[in-house]
């Protein structure tokens, strides 16, 4: 590439520090230009410089000559504190000796409540009053001035003075100051003390042979002024000649907007929530702290049974249970638990416990809601869907959770069958999961019969379950008050949501990593 083709690739700022060192170099060709220099020659912010000098490096039109690494200390906030009021070896020091001259002795406790000072600041002081000689421990406690002046207080107060609102650097001091300021320097684990010790480096720029091409190329050149476009003014009085025009590259692609979105699986919940009311679904809604009875008892599952130990249930601390529960409802599933209740079934035969219904857990299914809709009267035909938060112990892993969205629904009526319900799930499968394959397969929960699992194949997971589903048993829908048949479901909306969104980990739906959110698109 030749020197007129590379200085149109140029940006001004490169030209100015081109420009800059070519105008040193020719005057001082066996001196390097140190970087404060240059920013002062080029006429340009350290920030300009520091983004110009790095792109000339990656280029190869400038190098570092030499590099110098300085250690420059500086007061903190708390030095400059120090400086005011006077730092804790000075104050413990004035104290000793003011009580010495009036025939008194302090403790270090005394010290400490008459200096209000930090356990952390008394025990570094009195430790480097005691190294200098300035002070003894007697018995009991006591402490003593010997009379002996301390160097640290001294080196202290002179180090305060020299470096009140200025920096200087390390090596400039004598060595026994250099060792206070070592001492008393911030630390990592502690960070109150009065200086600081910060590394400067100190680099010197030349050009390469090639850079050397380029600023001659340029000063032979001319440039002139770069504007960056056409004005009239320019064009009245003839100066567009002597002004160098910016040139463009349109085959760069232009910066990505990153315009404000919706979270993909928010978008995601509201598209199930349109298509189900699209539906002609009516949604319906319940507490996300339940009774054990709504969220078990009344679904015809046993006291007994497994899945209320507390591995997979959280239970409320406090309070404890709920007040009550609505009649006739908590009398005729208890019936329906010891006998049947007049449903046809002879029930679990166990002695129902009326307390523990009452416990309060986390909704571990979305099928509470249901169970409270079958029992607030719902239309017949009806049918009815919620998008439900549940909470369940887990392993997490890359499709389990403690807490999933389950979409819940139920449809009631005179004909409705289980043939029904799989063309239901199906078009669920298709419609909302946008999977391309689903299966069904034979369960059993304590609330259907028949029941069903449906499962669908992730592009990459394989086949993962998305839920149940079933119809309802004659114990838990006639001792709500519903006599006609009801099919129902619940399937994780979360799993949907991986075969929709195409991601494989449950996790990444709630990701706060903003490229994958803005990039993250659904098949609808």
């Amino acid at each position: 590439m030749n020197a007129a083709s590379l200085i149109d690739r140029l940006h001004p700022l490169e030209i100015k520090v081109l420009t800059a060192l070519s105008r040193h170099q020719s005057q001082s060709p066996h001196v390097a230009l140190r970087e404060e220099e240059l920013g002062q020659t080029a006429a340009l912010e350290p920030a300009q410089l520091s983004m110009a000098v790095e792109w000339l490096l990656a280029k190869s039109l400038i190098r570092v000559e030499s590099e110098r690494v300085t250690q420059i200390v500086s007061l903190t906030k708390i030095g400059e504190h120090y400086f005011e009021k006077y730092s804790p070896v000075e104050r413990i020091l004035s104290a000793v000796r003011d009580a010495s001259q009036a025939g008194r002795r302090l403790t270090i406790q005394d010290i400490r409540s008459r200096e209000g000072l930090e356990p952390t600041e008394m025990s570094g002081a009195i430790g480097s009053l005691k190294k200098d000689g300035a002070i003894r421990i007697a018995e009991g406690g006591q402490v003593e001035a010997t009379g002996t002046p301390s160097r640290t207080a001294e080196s202290l107060r002179s180090l305060f003075q020299q470096l009140r609102a200025t920096s200087k650097e390390l090596q400039a001091f004598p060595e026994p100051m250099r060792g206070v300021i070592e001492q008393h320097a911030v630390k990592r684990g502690n960070a109150r003390e009065p200086f600081r010790i910060d590394e400067r480096v100190e680099r010197r720029y030349t050009l390469t042979p090639e850079g050397m091409t380029i600023a001659q190329a340029i000063t032979q050149q001319g440039t002139g002024e770069e504007v960056s476009q056409l004005t009239p003014d320019l064009l009245k009085d003839g100066a567009w000649r002597t002004k160098r025009f910016r040139k463009y590259t349109i085959s760069l692609r232009p910066p990505r907007l990153a315009a404000g979105k919706r979270h993909p699986y928010r978008e995601f919940l509201d598209l199930v929530k349109r298509k189900l009311v699209s539906m002609g679904f009516l949604e319906m809604r319940g507490p996300l702290v339940e009774t054990e009875f709504w969220n078990m008892d009344a679904l015809y599952m046993p006291q007994f049974h497994p899945a209320r130990a507390i591995h997979d249930v959280y239970f409320v601390k406090e309070p404890t249970h709920a007040r009550e529960i609505a009649e006739p409802f908590l009398s005729q599933v208890a019936a329906a638990h010891r006998n049947g209740g007049g449903t046809g079934s002879t029930g679990w035969g166990y002695e129902y416990d009326l307390d523990r219904a009452r416990r309060l857990v986390l909704r571990s299914q979305g099928t509470a809601v249901s169970a409270r809709t079958l029992a607030s009267g719902p239309n017949v035909p009806g049918k009815y869907f919620s998008i439900a938060r549940c909470f369940r112990y887990d392993q997490v892993d890359a499709t389990h959770a403690t807490d999933f969205f389950q979409v819940e629904g139920i449809v009631l009526g005179r004909d409705i069958n289980f043939r029904t319900l799989l063309g239901l799930l199906d078009l669920f499968a298709r419609e909302v999961a946008q999977a391309k394959e689903s299966r069904f397969l034979p369960t059993y929960f304590p609330f259907t019969e028949p029941s069903v699992e449906l499962q669908v194949r992730h592009p990459r997971l394989g086949w993962i379950e998305l839920g149940g589903a079933g119809l309802f048993r004659a114990e838990v829908t006639r001792p709500l008050g519903v006599d006609v048949p009801v099919i129902a479901w619940g399937l994780g909306l979360d799993r949907m949501a991986m075969v929709a969104l195409g991601i494989h980990d449950i996790r990444d739906l709630f990701s706060t990593d903003l490229e994958m959110i803005r990039t993250t698109r659904g098949h609808f």
